[in-house]
């Protein structure tokens, strides 16, 4: 047996299944859990896996917005405590002003750049936050975006989107489209779309997603056109479901996010577009130490 009993308990908590099922999938696809899900799938035992990976790590994810660009970013902490300083809060504040004024290209750039009104660079401002709070900060990862952007940030830093919009610069402060930009980022944040529209689902994607309901209509013995047709049903689901444009509006279910949009554009007199959107998700993917307290206070009594 290629798998473990911590494997099985891995793909129940991804799939929602059954210990047994899942220990079948796990031994059906000798122990490689993509391929489990799929089995699992196939099956009709897993409606879906879950989107992201594991949310461990402790830290705030942080966004900023102007009319001519705006900055996201994740910065990690190892406890929540340190999460809520304000002196933690204020170096992820000023880490994103850095990315916003800079536009640096990695995290390693990003470090070299002295903050306004310093005389050290960030990593230097790194390394005295840590020597204080007494606990490891890492930048995790940032992103800009260019033109008129608006952020959202949910729960004191445990999501943070960034949205850009093709419009003119002068749209920014108009009470109407800050209610709107707002609204689309929220949704973001609440639905966790993967694509912006239908067009950018890869074509690798499309095709697995296919096969996989293609072998749930089989299961269910569907004839091959009947199967094809239930297939291109699903896969429009699917769209509605992954792609935020094509999303119901969680404010008014009888307008698609694209629809919702569209009637902003003509109240302001003005065609707006949302063109790119980007959400952090504190500690996404991200394992998180896990040890027994007990355990530890007797490592550190020796």
């Amino acid at each position: 047996m290629s798998f473990s009993a911590e494997d099985v308990k891995k793909l129940r908590e991804k799939t929602g299944c059954g210990m047994m099922d899942c220990k079948k999938a796990l031994a059906h696809s000798d122990g490689d859990e993509s391929k489990a899900i799929d089995f699992l799938r196939e099956k009709g035992l897993a409606t879906a896996a879950k989107k992201a990976g594991r949310i461990a790590s402790e830290g705030m994810a942080f966004a900023i917005s102007t009319s001519g660009g705006g900055a996201l970013i994740e910065v990690n902490s190892e406890t929540d405590f340190v999460a809520k300083n304000n002196e933690f809060k204020d170096f992820v504040k000023l880490c994103a002003e850095c990315v916003l004024k800079n536009k640096p290209s990695d995290v390693e750039s990003l470090l070299k750049v002295t903050p306004e009104g310093f005389s050290k660079n960030l990593n230097e401002v790194l390394n005295e936050k840590i020597l204080k709070i007494g606990e490891n900060i890492k930048i995790r990862r940032f992103k800009f975006l260019d033109g008129v952007t608006s952020s959202y940030i949910h729960a004191d830093g445990k999501i943070a989107v960034l949205v850009k919009f093709d419009a003119d610069s002068g749209i920014f402060g108009n009470e109407v489209f800050q209610k709107m930009s707002k609204d689309i980022a929220m949704q973001i944040a609440a639905i966790n779309p993967l694509y912006l529209n239908k067009n950018e689902v890869p074509s690798d994607v499309l095709e697995h997603e296919k096969k996989i309901l293609m072998e749930q209509a089989k299961a269910q013995g569907k004839p091959e056109q009947i199967a094809q047709r239930m297939v291109e049903g699903r896969i429009g689901k699917y769209f509605k479901e992954n792609c935020l444009l094509h999303q119901e509006f969680i404010k008014d279910s009888s307008l698609t996010v694209a629809q919702y949009v569209d009637k902003i554009s003509s109240a302001v007199g003005q065609k707006i577009a949302v063109s790119q959107f980007v959400r952090y998700e504190r500690g996404e993917g991200l394992e998180k130490k896990d040890e027994n307290f007990a355990q530890e206070v007797s490592k550190i009594l020796g």
